[in-house]
């Protein structure tokens, strides 16, 4: 299995000249975060060997290499997810083989529904840890034959999202005049495709979710499994239905919608800059 993960960076190596330190997973609608890296080069996910294919609305599929403010950087528009019928380890594959690329950091965004009430659509959590559903269900990409080139068999998650850069994202959110819509918290990851229910939704408040969402942690869990320094952020893009009253239906459109906007504001901002 290992080979298999290194013909896949070795290809992909031999076709750019970009070693990139950071990686960025790109969420449902955020794929657009890759039009701000110069001296791109695309691959489609098809043309890759070994890589699974994205099916998902709001993901393009492409992995794109290039420069963020001179950091060589490479960029997932469009990720796996489990629902789509891939195994947890095909969800996973990419991280590890930015992992034999070089990659020290793992950026990951994701859209995410809000459970916690003081969370307003448009928001960006900072996610501080996790709640891995599929996980106690038995679906952890670590299951299986584990490869000490990648990782120690019993990795620690208690200390999965580095600290100091939620504090620089503070930091610079801050700087940005963006603080008000910052918050922090924790992150549950459901298996999909279904959008949750009222009373899956009171479930996950009480064991003290502030977020939900279909993606994330497994490649989290991978990142971390191989040492990388690890980065989450969710921009929330609905919030969950909590009244059997409500007229209110979760739906994909309106997650893609206010992606939209933020990805909007940062292409007029970055051409504000080149220009």
């Amino acid at each position: 299995i290992y080979d298999m993960y290194k013909e896949t960076a070795d290809w992909l190596l031999e076709r750019t000249k970009i070693r990139p330190k950071v990686a960025i997973i790109c969420g449902s609608g955020l794929g657009g975060l890759a039009e701000v890296l110069d001296d791109k080069t695309d691959f489609p996910y098809s043309d890759i060997p070994h890589f699974p294919t994205s099916t998902a609305p709001g993901h393009a599929g492409q992995l794109v290499f290039g420069r963020l403010e001179d950091h060589e950087c490479v960029c997932m528009k469009g990720r796996f997810h489990f629902y789509e019928g891939y195994s947890m380890h095909k969800v996973t594959y990419p991280v590890r083989v930015f992992f034999l690329l070089g990659v020290k950091t793992l950026i990951v965004t994701n859209a995410a529904g809000a459970l916690n009430g003081s969370y307003k659509v448009g928001d960006f959590m900072l996610i501080k840890d996790h709640i891995n559903m599929p996980g106690f269900a038995g679906q952890n990409p670590l299951c299986g034959h584990n490869d000490e080139r990648f990782g120690v068999r019993f990795p620690c998650m208690s200390d999965a999202y580095d600290p100091d850069l939620r504090a620089l994202a503070k930091q610079t959110a801050k700087e940005q005049g963006l603080d008000r819509f910052l918050k922090q918290g924790v992150y549950c990851m459901l298996s999909g495709p279904t959008f949750e229910t009222i009373a899956e939704c009171k479930v996950l408040q009480t064991l003290g979710a502030d977020a939900v969402g279909m993606s994330t942690v497994p490649e989290v869990v991978v990142a971390r499994h191989c040492g990388l320094r690890v980065f989450a952020m969710s921009l929330i893009t609905n919030i969950v239905v909590r009244d059997y009253d409500s007229n209110e239906k979760a739906n994909h459109e309106e997650v893609l919608e206010t992606t939209y906007l933020p990805l909007k504001s940062v292409a007029t901002k970055k051409i504000q800059l080149q220009g």
